[in-house]
This record gives C-alpha cells, sequence and structure tokens, in this order.
C-alpha cells in the first residue's frame, strides 16, 4: 500500500479503500458522539467522508477525487475540529491540479470582458439609485459558469465533424468549460464591476464645485489610483498571500463553489453537493419574494414593537426593519438578503467581537441621546445627515440642511468670516460615536496585528528575504507555473505614480506634489497590518477616517486637497486588499499567477472607461435630481453628497471642528485611544494562557461600537444565531458536514438572494424605472414594517 503522502498526493483506487479500512477505531455503522481530544470539550463529525469516498470508487469516480490527509482525523479516525489556519485550507480546499487546462480560451475572454461591461455600467448605475446596490462577485461567479457552459454546448468541441483538433478550434471550445477559465473570468469581471473611488471625486467636483475634469486626465486619474494598490499588493504577496497563516476565509465561499461546479459532479459525494447548492439557491430565490415585498415583517419581526407602537423609545431601541429606524434589540429576521454569507464565512473571533460591540450599541446610543451630548436630541436618534443649528435655536430645533457654498471661497478653501455668520455643521450623537468606534477601530488595528500576528508576518517577510521555501501546500503546487516578476509589479507602480503626479497638476486637484508621495508612502506602510486583518479576520476597518486626518493637517481648509490625498491613499489600500484576495483565490484554486495579473489589469481598464463614461452621462442628464434633497424613486445624489460631504468636514473644516477646541475632538483622539485597546487581552494571554481570549479582536469590537446608528438591524439577532450555529456548533460537533456544506451554504444564500436582488430592482423596485408596491396586509403594514412608531425626521 502507498504512503500517505502529506501533500495529498493522489492514490490509486485500491490504495485509498486500504487507508480507509486500516484507519484506527472507525465504526462504519455507528453515530456515536467523538472521543476527547486535546480539550476536553467534545469533537466530531455526522459521517466520516473517507467512507463516502471509498464507497464511491464502485461507481465511477475518479482517482484524483480520493485523497485521504491524515492531519484532518484524530487518533480514533473521526474528522477533527477545523481550528487553524492549515486545518481550514487542508480541508476546505482542493489540492488538486490540471497544469495542462487551457485558460486563454475565446469563451474565458469573452465572458470575462463582456461581464466586465456589464459589471461596471451597473455598478455605477447602482452608485446613483436610492438604494445602493454593490454588483455581488458570488452574483458574477454564477453567470460566468451559465455563460461558459452555454458556450461550451453551442460551440463544437473536440471530436465534432467540424472541429479538427486545430489551435484556431481549441481557442474557440478545446472541451468542458473548466475551473481555470472560470477562475480568470470572475476575476476579471469582478475587478472592473467595483465603482472606483475616482468617480466620486470628479462627480462632487462637477456637482458641488462646478469643476469639469479632463476625460484624459479623468481616465488616467482613476487608472493610476487603481493601479498603484496592485503595485503595492504584487511587492507584499510573499507575505500576505503565499503562507497558510494568511487564509482569507471570504475566498473560501467562492472556492467551494467552483469545486462543485467543476470538480467530480459525477461522485456520490460531490453529485449531493451540487444538488445541494442549486436547490439552496432556488429556495432562497423564491423566498426573497416575502420579505422584500409580499411580507417584509418576516424581514424584521419584534415583539416588543407590536406591544408598544407609540413609543419613541421602544423605536430607537427596539425597531430594525426600516433604514435609521432604531438598533433592532430582540429583533429576529430572515431576510437573507440582509444575512449574506458572512455568519457562515467570518471568523469566531470576528463574530464574538463584532457581538460585544453591538451589545455596547444598545446601552451607550441610549445613553448620548438621553443625556443630550453633542446637542443629539435637536436631531434624529440615528441620523447621517449634516444639519446646521444656529446659536438662537441650537438646543431647541432640529437644525436645517448645512449649504457648504454659504462657507467656502472660490478655490474651495474655508471662508472663515462666513463661517463665524452661519456657525458650523453639527452631526447626530449616534453618527459622532460610529466614527469615534471607526477610529478606535484603526489605532486597534496596528496593535493587534502586531501582538497577535507580528510573529508570523515577520517569519514570512525574513523568510522571503533568505529565499526560504514556503511550505504552503497550495503555494508548493503552484511552483510549476511561472511568477509574476517583482518588475512587473514595481513597473505598474512607478508607471502610476508617473501618472498621478502628472494628473494631480493637470487638474485642479490641490494636491501638492509632496503630498502625494506622503499619501502613496503612508498607504505602503499600512497595507502589511491592513492587509494581514482582511486575510486573518475577514474584516478591515473604515480606514477612509485614517488619510481624511491626515490630509487635514497636512492641507488644512481645502476640501479638494483632503478628497485627493484620501483617494490615492485609501483606494490604493483597497485596491491593494481587493488584488491580495484575488490571488489567493488563484493560489487556492491553481490559476497561474501571471493569469490573475493580466485578467484584473484588464478589469482595471473595462472598469475605468465605462465607470467614467457612465458617471459623466448620469451627472449631465440627472444634475437637479442629485443635487435635491430627496432624489427620485429612480435617482438619488445620497451616495456623492455624503462623500462631499466628509470632504467639508475634514478638508475645509477639520481644525474648526474635529482640532482639540472643537466640538467633535474626541472622533480624531479614539486613533490614540485604540492603539491601548488590544493590550490588556494580549498580556493577560500571555499571563494566564486564557484560551477564550483568543477570540476577542479589540480592532473589531471598536469599530461596532456604534455600528448600528444606521441601516436596518432588525436581522442582527438571526445573524448572530446563524453565526454561532455555523461556527461553534457544527464546526465543533458536525465538523464533517462543516466541511462538506457549510460554506456552500453561504454561497448559496448569497446566489439566490443577489439573483433576486437583482431581478426586484429592475422590475418592482425602480431601478428600472417602474415602481410596483405590495397591497397593504398584515404582514406589509402602512409605516415600518415591524409596527414600531415612525420617528425619524429631516431637519
Amino acid at each position: 500500500m502507498a504512503l500517505l503522502d502529506p501533500e495529498l498526493a493522489p492514490m490509486d483506487a485500491q490504495d485509498a479503500a486500504e487507508v480507509v479500512e486500516q484507519l484506527p477505531h472507525i465504526d462504519h455503522n455507528t453515530d456515536e458522539q467523538p472521543p476527547d481530544y486535546e480539550s476536553n470539550e467534545k469533537h466530531g463529525s455526522e459521517t466520516n467522508e473517507k467512507h463516502e469516498k471509498a464507497g464511491s470508487l464502485s461507481s465511477g469516480a475518479t482517482v484524483d477525487e480520493v485523497e485521504v490527509d491524515v492531519k484532518l482525523y484524530d487518533e480514533r479516525g473521526r474528522e477533527k475540529v477545523l481550528e487553524t489556519a492549515e486545518d481550514f485550507s487542508r480541508a476546505l480546499v482542493s489540492s488538486d491540479d490540471d497544469p495542462d487546462l487551457m485558460i486563454h480560451t475565446f469563451r474565458m475572454w469573452f465572458t470575462g470582458v463582456g461581464l466586465a461591461v456589464f459589471g461596471a455600467v451597473l455598478g455605477m448605475l447602482f452608485q446613483f439609485r436610492p438604494q445602493v446596490i454593490a454588483v455581488s462577485a458570488l452574483f458574477l461567479q454564477l453567470l460566468a459558469y451559465m455563460i461558459g457552459r452555454f458556450f461550451e454546448g453551442v460551440i463544437p468541441g473536440p471530436g465534432s465533424r467540424w472541429n479538427n483538433g486545430s489551435r484556431f478550434w481549441k481557442f474557440l471550445n478545446p472541451g468542458p468549460f473548466n475551473i481555470k477559465e472560470h477562475v480568470a473570468a470572475q476575476i476579471l469581471a469582478n475587478t472592473a464591476a467595483t465603482a472606483a473611488q475616482a468617480v466620486f471625486v470628479f462627480a462632487s467636483d462637477d456637482l458641488f464645485y462646478g469643476i469639469t475634469v479632463n476625460p484624459g486626465n479623468a481616465i488616467f486619474t482613476l487608472l493610476a489610483s487603481q493601479l498603484i494598490g496592485y503595485g503595492f499588493a504584487g511587492m507584499y504577496r510573499a507575505f500576505l498571500v503565499y503562507p497558510t497563516t494568511m487564509l482569507y476565509p471570504q475566498t473560501l465561499i467562492y472556492v467551494n463553489l467552483f469545486d462543485v461546479l467543476h470538480r467530480g459532479k459525477g461522485e456520490l459525494l460531490q453529485g449531493k453537493r451540487f444538488r445541494f447548492f442549486w436547490i439552496v439557491t432556488f429556495l432562497i430565490f423564491v423566498y426573497e419574494w416575502f420579505p422584500e415585498w409580499i411580507a417584509p415583517l418576516l424581514g424584521s419581526f419584534n415583539i416588543v414593537c407590536l406591544c408598544a407602537r407609540n413609543s419613541d423609545w421602544v423605536s430607537y431601541i427596539f425597531g430594525g426593519a426600516e433604514g435609521n429606524e432604531g438598533m433592532g434589540l430582540m429583533g429576529f429576521g430572515l431576510d437573507w438578503a440582509n444575512i449574506t454569507s458572512a455568519p457562515f464565512y467570518q471568523p469566531l473571533a470576528t463574530q464574538i467581537s463584532t457581538y460585544v460591540g453591538w451589545a455596547i450599541n444598545y446601552v451607550l446610543l441610549p445613553a448620548i441621546f438621553a443625556s443630550n451630548a453633542w446637542h443629539s436630541q435637536n436631531f434624529p436618534f440615528i441620523s447621517q445627515a449634516l444639519t446646521l443649528v444656529s446659536q438662537l435655536r441650537r438646543f431647541y430645533e432640529n437644525g436645517t440642511i448645512y449649504d457648504q457654498n454659504l462657507i467656502l471661497t472660490a478655490d474651495q478653501s474655508l471662508n472663515k468670516t462666513a463661517y463665524a455668520i452661519y456657525g458650523q455643521p453639527w452631526q447626530s450623537g449616534s453618527t459622532v460615536i460610529y466614527n469615534f468606534g471607526v477610529n478606535l477601530s484603526i489605532g486597534a488595528m496596528f496593535v493587534h496585528i502586531g501582538l497577535w500576528h507580528g510573529k508570523e508576518i515577520w517569519t514570512a517577510f525574513w523568510d522571503y528575504l533568505r529565499s526560504k521555501p514556503v511550505t504552503d501546500l497550495h503555494y508548493q503546487k503552484m511552483r510549476v507555473y511561472k511568477e509574476v516578476p517583482m518588475w512587473w509589479y514595481g513597473a505598474v507602480t512607478l508607471g502610476a505614480f508617473i501618472t498621478a503626479m502628472v494628473c494631480a497638476y493637470t487638474e485642479r486637484s490641490g494636491l501638492p506634489w509632496w503630498a502625494l508621495i506622503v499619501a502613496l508612502l503612508f498607504a505602503a506602510m499600512i497595507l502589511p497590518f491592513y492587509g494581514a486583518m482582511y486575510a486573518v479576520a475577514a474584516w478591515t476597518p473604515g480606514i477612509t477616517n485614517l488619510f481624511q486626518i491626515f490630509a487635514s493637517a497636512l492641507i488644512p481648509g481645502s476640501s479638494q486637497g483632503n478628497m485627493y490625498f484620501e483617494l490615492y491613499s485609501s483606494q490604493s489600500l483597497i485596491q491593494a486588499a481587493s488584488m491580495l484576495s484575488d490571488l489567493k483565490l488563484g493560489q487556492y484554486t491553481k490559476l497561474p499567477p501571471r493569469v490573475t495579473f493580466a485578467v484584473q489589469m484588464a478589469g482595471t481598464i473595462v472598469g475605468a472607461l465605462l465607470n467614467y463614461v457612465i458617471m459623466q452621462t448620469v451627472v449631465q442628464n440627472e444634475r437637479t435630481i442629485l443635487l435635491s434633497n430627496e432624489g427620485t424613486r429612480v435617482w438619488s445624489g445620497q451616495q456623492i453628497q455624503s462623500y462631499n460631504a466628509n470632504a467639508i468636514l475634514w478638508g475645509a473644516l477639520g481644525k474648526e471642528i474635529y482640532g482639540p477646541g472643537g466640538p467633535y475632538f474626541i472622533v480624531p483622539l479614539g486613533l490614540v485611544i485604540g492603539l491601548v485597546l488590544p493590550i490588556l487581552p494580549w498580556y493577560i494571554y500571555t499571563r494566564f494562557r486564557w484560551t477564550w481570549l483568543k477570540q476577542v479582536n479589540t480592532a473589531v469590537l471598536a469599530a461596532c461600537i456604534g455600528d448600528l446608528a444606521g441601516g436596518t438591524n432588525g436581522y442582527i439577532n438571526t445573524w448572530m444565531l446563524i453565526g454561532l450555529t455555523s461556527h461553534f456548533y457544527i464546526r465543533k460537533y458536525r465538523a464533517g458536514w462543516f466541511r462538506k456544506y457549510n460554506y456552500l451554504f453561504g454561497a448559496a444564500v448569497d446566489g439566490g438572494s443577489q439573483i433576486f436582488v437583482f431581478i426586484f430592482s429592475f422590475a418592482l423596485a425602480g431601478a428600472g424605472g417602474v415602481t410596483v408596491t405590495f397591497p397593504t396586509w398584515a404582514l406589509n403594514p402602512v409605516g415600518n414594517a415591524d409596527y414600531c412608531k415612525a420617528t425619524q425626521q429631516e431637519g
């Protein structure tokens, strides 16, 4: 019998069957709970998958599907509970690879570019809608699969009388639509579908400052602001992608779906998983019509609201069905479009820290409002609007909408004389706490990563400098492919930097040359912490606040300079994190690095061109609506207005309202306070070795202390229940089901709900110009869907 290979080398059918039979203490006919091991907790699974694989050999299973890794089983043959990053990457990601699969085919490029155009146009249009919707990567993944399979069927394949096996026909249809074609097309499309931040700068300039950026400058600024981040990602990939500890849990959703769609659908187990995914996707799609349209009460049910329908405080604390209604305490709702796949893939530490942060909301936000801190009672309990309150009425009347043009000069800097006359913009107390929490989390991120993961990152960095081999299983499988040379990434970074410098001076950016350099150096220094948090915790803080604060100090009084500084710094980080995630997805699916590089470059170019064209079209045709406070059922300027408001706050008014003498000095001070937060739990852990402290991520916790100050919150208790069931109970006590179906269930949730959202948005919700409301009935009441009192009023 062949020995078990630690890299999961494929075995023949006879060897695999012998391994299964000789694993110790396996009872093929029992479902008893697993024994204790390593700790006093009970661990186990429903069924040992090795039996399923062995059983499937007689029914046509391929040899490559039969791989057994003894590291995933305990001494009695039971599946181990997945605890470490190595456990997850070995158990949930296939090590199979076929280097001979064709990738650069007609159907890959047609599908990828076609969906890139679709995603870029749709993603940009969604930014100008009353209900902002992101184009889901998983939605694009499913579309890419359907299109690829369509081309596989309609284009003559190998063996047909039309296909003679020439290079041309191989390019058109080399055979079944394979996993690498699919991954490449999905990455290309998803890269283009994310709205580039630069378009918000151009739209703000046009709408609020009367500045029309030259089209050439605009497109090159778009490209430069995105490609610099790609260059950074390539330079850091050795220790933010290659090591096993950089897990990127969010990519496991896509990896599981790729495996089910392409690997071994004929086998017993894979056939079950394939059917499971499509059945759940269909059921979610059908069900979503109820909480989203027919019976909204299902999306947020709260018994307290039903008992006390006329209380403001009940609405503040327990309401959660509508945007900015309340915090949703004790509410339960099963709207999968709101729940998403996050509770299925986010690590337990991230989820528990989130729950603790949310719990603090229930005490902190009402206390701020009740004490009238920052004159909170002049404004709605939850509101993101900026309001102007005159000295005579700030204490007893709601504010009116703040007109920025009253306090700005022609060059968009602060007119201090006018500011003294008209006064400052005020924020609701809930918004102040939200921003304070975000800044706390930014400071905590640096120290948390340094204390808990700094040694791992530092070791990976030095191993890279010393050319020490990376031991990750999937990285070793990727060594058969040519790596992207470092000079490619260096050239991208240099070219993008030169382009950015030229554009900064040929357009009215207000960004000095030295400030651009500072912005990029600052982003490059933060990326190891930001990227590591994304890779380990599947979470990142709202990093834009940090750059806006620094821009306020470096370029005081300039909203334009603040926008461009924040664009080049934060966008570089966001794009770098996106590329790092795609590189990890490529490593998991064995997509050659040069292919990942090529499709991301192509997606960026397609996305930049179409983002600009669509933005210009909408701004020119819908200018009046975008400048209005209300908008229409089809168009809204809320995204651009919010982006511009932040530039005014931090740029033109940063010193006045966030400085030591300003009313909101506590907000930037949160950066410093956040640096201290991770120290105590880390110190206690090093002293007493209490393992539960590993589940405390103070950066996530801090970010969530004001997280309920906006949006709909009626579903978060369901979110918590699902997350704990998935990552606590099922992961520990049903390890087999967790490995085979947990991430696939999350993919089906996103797939079904996002297909619904897309169809519903255009068919009935106004995105296509038509809005159809469902008749009023008990589960679709007039007013708030959860029967809580409607209290929100904009001043």
